[in-house]
């Protein structure tokens, strides 16, 4: 119970700093209270949260998960994303009033030597894994680290050549630990809200952009995952020698989660977490992830 208790004071923390980064946040649940969906925010059940990282010595996956095995989650499925050069695995809550967690990691060593250089510039900095230094029963002081940055500022030469090469590495190299998104569970909203379809529709009339790549809603195989996602906020980044420049932030996402066959006769009102389709979808993810790239951005 101790373990539950900080767990929840960390996500406080990431939620509250995200939330402010991120104003389509408060205006989706602004407008969700306005429409009589839900009384207050926590209505909302967090479907999952998810970090990008470096895959480099000392960070990278095998570093930031470290702070959640700690707190009860479980390693679950691996994903690969050939295309953009990442591996990812999805963590399980030790209780389910908690999101699952999805850490995605750069194969920094598959880009070019001159985007392998401009971030080895940067994460060299890390002479040990930072993790390793923190007191993970302290939630304040690992709060305070997922919001703290582990390298210097990047020039924005910097920031756009790996731009130009990879939009992950260039959000990476400016953005760090920072939360990228968040994800409402739509299926436990009221009848006219918890489908993916009828929830999209709340956000377009409420003057939300959706990322549209791969179509609007990405649907897994077997149906039964459906997601959909915000175009991440922009933002005024400040870069080193206080050049300015706008740049993606963070977004929010939605998920749709539906029963599985085999429990397809309980009642909605007593359906929990296990009845549902679980786990993650490589070629949703795919598409996600790009809710911060300059082709949904500039639209």
């Amino acid at each position: 119970m101790k373990n539950l208790n900080e767990l929840k004071l960390v996500m406080n923390s990431l939620m509250s700093m995200y939330a402010d980064r991120v104003p389509d946040v408060k205006k989706i649940i602004k407008d969700l209270i306005r429409e009589d969906v839900i009384k207050n925010e926590d209505e909302i059940s967090n479907d999952h949260i998810a970090f990008r990282t470096m895959g480099v010595s000392h960070l990278g996956i095998a570093s930031l998960e470290k702070i959640f095995l700690h707190y009860g989650y479980t390693k679950k499925d691996h994903y690969s994303f050939e295309g953009k050069k990442l591996d990812a695995y999805w963590y399980a809550p030790p209780s389910p009033e908690f999101p699952r967690i999805f850490i995605s990691e750069l194969r920094v060593k598959d880009l070019s030597e001159t985007a392998q250089q401009i971030i080895y510039s940067y994460t060299n900095e890390v002479k040990s894994d930072p993790v390793d230094a923190l007191n993970l029963n302290d939630p304040v002081e690992v709060g305070n680290f997922l919001h703290t940055s582990l390298w210097r500022i990047p020039t924005k030469t910097d920031y756009l050549t790996l731009l130009n090469e990879s939009e992950y590495a260039a959000w990476v190299i400016y953005n760090r630990y920072y939360l990228n998104h968040y994800t409402i569970s739509v299926h436990y909203l009221k009848d006219g809200f918890n489908t993916l379809q009828q929830f999209n529709d709340f956000l377009e009339r409420n003057g939300i952009k959706l990322n549209d790549a791969g179509g609007k809603i990405k649907i897994s195989p077997d149906g039964l995952l459906l997601q959909s996602s915000t175009v991440a906020q922009v933002i005024e980044a400040s870069f080193a020698s206080e050049e300015k420049y706008t740049i993606a932030g963070s977004y929010v996402e939605f998920a749709e989660r539906k029963v599985l066959p085999q429990f397809s006769s309980i009642p909605k009102e007593e359906r929990k977490r296990e009845h549902l389709r679980e786990g993650f979808e490589a070629n949703n993810a795919d598409k996600i992830f790009e809710s911060t790239f300059t082709s949904q951005i500039n639209k």
